[in-house]
């Protein structure tokens, strides 16, 4: 049994999955106005101790990795990364807009989808997939765009406008010539059954990657952009946004 969990969006996505097709045995998703770091790691006890199990009980922990709230990945991943290693269990990693597209076939929306996210105040993270079964193609890499851009973008893609940034900038992507037969909305937020299906989970014993692993933020972050405070030693954020 695996724990799969996704906080890149405002919705806390969890699920106890079991493998051989991928199956959530039991799936919550718990929004606001609860916050997500007050509810981790309780909430995931709670999904384990309702089918008797304990975090050394699993075959692994999958985690969203974005793109998504800067914030909310942080919490998720250093959850994950606290829980597998204290109980020796594998931890894995999927993208939150990969898993947007997996479960939007799942939903009937076909076989192409472009998954969008907020990124801050008009600028969306797109991305476009094409989905068999539980595997997903890229089409277009994920991606940072002003609203106008991402807009463009869409309109090039094929495939349902799906995910968290849908209802929100609805209107405005309408008046930037997106037909409203394509912004699907649903679904809104990346279940955690999809985060776990698309986990590389051939990777996931090695404890150096274990401790590597990283959100894909895709985009630097504000203070990265504030040219009154020197870069901090390591990897560029551009190495480091999106992994291989």
């Amino acid at each position: 049994m695996f724990l799969a969990l996704d906080t890149s969006t405002l919705t806390l996505s969890m699920a106890l999955v079991e493998r051989g097709p991928w199956r959530a045995v039991e799936a919550v998703a718990l929004g606001p106005p609860r916050k997500q770091s007050e509810m981790l790691p309780g909430e995931a006890r709670a999904l384990l101790e309702r089918h008797g199990l304990g975090f050394q009980a699993l075959q692994g922990i999958a985690v969203g990795l974005g793109p998504g709230s800067f914030t909310g990945l942080r919490i998720g991943l250093a959850t994950a990364k606290g829980l597998a290693y204290a109980a020796s269990v594998p931890l894995a990693g999927a993208s939150s807009l990969q898993a947007l597209a997996l479960d939007a076939a799942a939903a009937g929306r076909g076989p192409l989808a472009v998954p969008v996210a907020v990124a801050r105040q008009n600028e969306l993270y797109v991305a476009a997939y094409r989905v068999e079964g539980d595997a997903v193609a890229e089409v277009e890499p994920e991606q940072a765009l002003p609203l106008a851009e991402a807009a463009a973008f869409i309109l090039r893609c094929e495939g349902a406008v799906v995910g968290p940034a849908v209802d929100e900038y609805r209107e405005k992507l309408q008046a930037l010539g997106v037909p409203a037969a394509r912004l699907s909305g649903e679904p809104s937020f990346p279940t955690a059954r999809s985060i776990c299906a698309l986990a590389r989970w051939d990777e996931a014993g090695d404890l150096q990657k274990m401790f590597a692993l990283e959100p894909h933020y895709v985009r630097a972050s504000e203070a990265e952009r504030n040219p009154k405070f020197p870069p901090l030693p390591g990897p560029a954020p551009s190495a480091r946004m999106k992994e291989d």
